[in-house]
């Protein structure tokens, strides 16, 4: 078994651990991306919701996946360990999409909340085993978190557009019943899932000693207690998870709370380290809550992107006839691929000429081209024909733009966390991190519903004035914060110290 500095020692750009916990992450994101992209057009057209409420709830459900990424962190850190803890999240995320499978409309809630409660226990911890590839101050960290981030959009491009095009109707038409076309495109999440897990336990070898159980001073007879007893909290805590999530009433009542407790607990484990971990962790905060503001612009694309893309958008890009949904599921992850790879090595490039931006003023710019994208997905409007559809074409150059303002922030964001967080904690911090998500899932959501309400029984064309009008304010708030970033970077870079 290698030791983690014979990992770490590697030579040339990317450790061949990397890899593998690539193309795991790839299956899991196809079957996380596919599930996410149909929940929005699933609760308008067949649950037959209100828009208002389905932004709400999408919004509520996406929250909770995200929140309850800080729950698995947490019990990977004290008693799983990230691979136990990977694998179990894996299991339950199956059992959700093949009860998804089985009967989409009568047993929605229940296949969501379990695929909510896996994500938790899967997601945060192979981000931390990624971190744990390279030393402190490895300056070939960030691209190592890019190449892994191609891996997460690789999953999420194919996933992302099949599934929903499945469930539409739009592909494989001949091969699919019409009736089974839903159980068909849930049941896919499952297959590719199954696909990941395998993937991971045949290549889990290779990780030495990351990832091994932080119980293994304990007896076995009491390790197994404490994994039993996990197992078990995570299964009753499944009933809890389906009232909130369909009733969006209990996740605000989750959503006060969770933000200030999360923030009471580590305040409680920062009492344990020195001034100066003390001051790289505020660091981290900070970037946590600048994303949850970014999230909440960005992840619209689930829901009132969404509905603008089934309304409002025709089916050509360049010509090709495509599906609007799937093209607004999968624009940006097809974007990613294209230049993930290459922005890392922008970054590699800058180090060694010791002019890289710190990671206060990526996220800076990151808000910037998130400023454009949202600008150029106004602008459609005036593209727009009599009917209130407009082009596809431009509303795709928007994703294009929002895609490296994502590159700047995302992967980066994933890196910055474990490298400003002590050994101890990281994933804690990583499902801290992914908890600021939640919140940008559950503002987005919010700012979904009051477009969708704005805009009730409104003609088409006006419909798209309404969501252009509501796309051009969050333009101005994405480059009123990244002005603020990039001017407060000086201050940052004093408390991350060391970590560029």
């Amino acid at each position: 078994m290698q030791t983690i500095e014979e990992i770490q020692n590697f030579k040339g750009k990317y450790p061949k651990q990397l890899w593998y916990l690539f193309f795991s992450e790839m299956w899991e994101r196809f079957s996380f991306y596919g599930m996410r992209g149909m929940l929005y057009f699933y609760m308008v057209h067949h649950l037959l919701m209100d828009k208002e409420t389905a932004n709400l709830q999408y919004g509520a459900t996406q929250a909770w996946v995200y929140a309850f990424t800080f729950i698995g962190g947490l019990f990977a850190d004290k008693i799983f360990g990230f691979r136990k803890s990977l694998f179990w999240g894996g299991l339950l995320m199956i059992l959700g999409s093949v009860i998804l499978a089985v009967n989409p409309k009568t047993f929605f809630f229940v296949g969501v909340s379990f695929t909510i409660v896996g994500t938790g226990f899967f997601k945060p911890n192979i981000s931390s085993m990624v971190g744990k590839l390279y030393r402190e101050c490895d300056t070939r960290t960030d691209a190592g978190f890019s190449l892994f981030y191609a891996g997460v959009n690789l999953g999420a491009l194919i996933g992302g557009y099949l599934c929903i095009a499945i469930g539409k109707n739009q592909i494989f038409t001949t091969l699919i019943p019409n009736h089974l076309k839903w159980n068909v495109a849930f049941g896919l999440a499952a297959v590719v899932m199954i696909i990941s897990l395998l993937t991971f336990l045949q290549t889990q070898k290779s990780l030495g000693e990351i990832g091994l159980s932080p119980l293994l001073h304990l007896s076995a007879s009491k390790r197994k207690l404490y994994e039993w007893l996990t197992y078990l909290g995570s299964i009753l805590i499944v009933p809890i998870i389906i009232a909130m999530v369909s009733n969006t009433v209990y996740t605000d009542y989750f959503m006060y709370a969770i933000g200030p407790i999360s923030i009471i607990y580590l305040a409680y484990e920062m009492r344990g380290f020195s001034v100066a971990e003390n001051k790289k962790l505020i660091a981290a905060v900070i970037f946590m809550l600048f994303s949850i503001v970014f999230w909440a612009f960005f992840e619209q694309s689930g829901g009132s992107l969404s509905d603008f893309a089934a309304e409002n958008l025709n089916q050509t890009v360049l010509g090709i006839q495509l599906d609007p949904n799937g093209v607004n599921n999968s624009a940006n992850s097809f974007f990613v691929i294209a230049f993930a790879a290459l922005i890392g090595m922008v970054w590699l490039w800058m180090a060694k000429r010791k002019i890289e931006p710190n990671t206060i003023v990526k996220f800076g710019i990151a808000f910037l081209f998130l400023a454009g994208g949202f600008w150029i997905f106004y602008y459609t409007k005036f593209f727009a024909d009599a009917s209130g559809k407009t082009s596809l074409d431009v509303f795709t150059f928007g994703w294009f733009i929002i895609t490296f303002g994502e590159l700047c922030l995302s992967p980066i964001g994933m890196s910055a966390m474990t490298k400003l967080s002590p050994q101890k904690t990281q994933a804690v911090i990583m499902g801290m991190w992914f908890l600021a998500s939640a919140y940008g899932q559950y503002f987005a959501g919010i700012l979904g519903a009051g477009i969708a309400s704005a805009s009730e029984n409104a003609t088409n064309i006006q419909k798209l004035n309404t969501y252009a009008d509501g796309y051009y304010q969050l333009a101005i708030y994405a480059l009123i914060a990244g002005v603020i970033l990039i001017i407060i970077s000086p201050l940052i870079k004093k408390l991350m110290q060391d970590v560029k």
